[in-house]
């Protein structure tokens, strides 16, 4: 019985291989530094748009020794503080990705990641309008 052996790879395309799967992992690093600015975002966005909407009633009513625009001011400085770091994220993440494949003719897969930062943004300005025009019913 002769079997067949499988052919052993070249070192060119052991290394071809080893490249692609370097690739791969700067890839999944991108993305997993892209989801912490993204954590970020969405904590800070959360967080101001809360305390804009628990402290202004109690402004509001007096019930603390704060001026009336207090919480709206500081919701809206942590809204914009969370989206305007993830839009260096996201541009961070962008650059990265450029300078990776400027000596590479791999296609990347679609990011996913990317898109969800878009959509926090969308929601951190839908807050501001909220905020601002009362948009939204919240």
């Amino acid at each position: 019985m002769n079997e067949a052996t499988p052919a052993t790879p070249t070192s060119n395309e052991l290394a071809a291989q080893r490249t692609d799967m370097a690739l791969g992992r700067t890839v999944m690093a991108l993305e997993r530094t892209l989801m912490a600015w993204l954590r970020t975002a969405l904590s800070l966005i959360s967080f101001g748009f809360t305390i804009y909407k628990v402290l202004q009633p109690m402004a509001a009513k007096g019930n603390i020794d704060m001026p009336a625009t207090a919480p709206r001011n500081i919701g809206l400085f942590l809204i914009f503080l969370g989206m305007s770091l993830l839009l260096v994220g996201i541009f961070e993440y962008t650059a990265a990705k450029k300078r990776m494949l400027e000596g590479s003719s791999k296609k990347l897969p679609f990011s996913f990641t990317l898109v969800a930062s878009v959509g926090i943004l969308i929601v951190g300005l839908f807050t501001i309008l909220n905020i601002f025009f009362g948009l939204g019913g919240f």
